[in-house]
């Protein structure tokens, strides 16, 4: 009985911090589904995409490339290069998982995106008990409405001539922003927050393309690191 409740109030965890992910989710998801058309992807390979792939970026990316004739070796690049964050999120991620077992941490690592890593991240931060149940549920509850968001642009694509008027585009950057207030818990994290965001701005400015959010993460997580070292031998002292 108790089992039973435990693996209930974990399913309705998941799904309570996937919930905001799913708002922002399922208009972007629209938007990907009509783009993917509109650039010559099939409903079917535009639904598999979101669900063998699900990458956000990654996706909209692939799908520009390919109404633009780009090459697969062009498109493959393009898009490794935009996924590269996950590495980093994996990396972050990894310790958490270090009891796991293989399976476990692969259909983990599956289903990892920016929106779910932080949320995990902000629980285990604030002293949540690991698990793996709740963070499973989280990760494909948000998948789901991804497919389901890329199934209605697909199969309704056809009917929306533009979907810049429809604001949607704004969905994933007010869910990012939603996602990193309550992570900037400290000076430290707000400074490192700006500065990744300004480096960011500037990079993508200059022309970086792409790389302009991996470097911008490489060097503010660099600049935290370094800082919180610093904070740690002052107060040794």
């Amino acid at each position: 009985m108790k089992r039973a409740q435990s693996l209930e109030r974990a399913w309705f965890t998941g799904i309570r911090r996937g919930l905001p992910i799913v708002l922002g989710y399922l208009p972007v998801g629209f938007a990907f589904g009509v783009l993917a058309v509109k650039n010559g992807i099939s409903p079917a390979l535009a639904i598999a995409m979101s669900v063998l792939m699900f990458s956000g970026s990654g996706q909209f990316v692939f799908a520009s490339l390919w109404g633009g004739g780009a090459g697969v070796l062009s498109t493959a690049a393009a898009v490794g290069i935009v996924n590269l964050r996950y590495m980093l999120m994996s990396a972050a991620e990894a310790p958490w998982l270090a009891g796991m077992g293989a399976l476990k941490k692969f259909l983990l690592g599956f289903g990892i995106t920016d929106e779910s890593f932080v949320v995990h991240a902000t629980a285990i931060q604030a002293g949540w008990k690991l698990n793996i149940v709740t963070m499973l549920v989280c990760n494909q509850f948000t998948q789901l409405a991804w497919v389901g968001g890329t199934a209605i642009g697909a199969f309704c694509g056809s009917l929306v001539d533009d979907v810049k008027p429809l604001g949607l585009d704004y969905a994933i950057t007010a869910m990012f922003l939603a996602l990193l207030v309550p992570q900037c818990s400290s000076r430290l994290h707000l400074l490192v927050a700006i500065f990744t965001i300004c480096l960011s701005i500037a990079l993508k400015s200059a022309g970086l393309g792409a790389w302009n959010v991996a470097l911008a993460t490489v060097c503010g997580a660099t600049l935290g690191l370094a800082l919180s070292i610093r904070r740690e031998r002052r107060a040794r002292t």
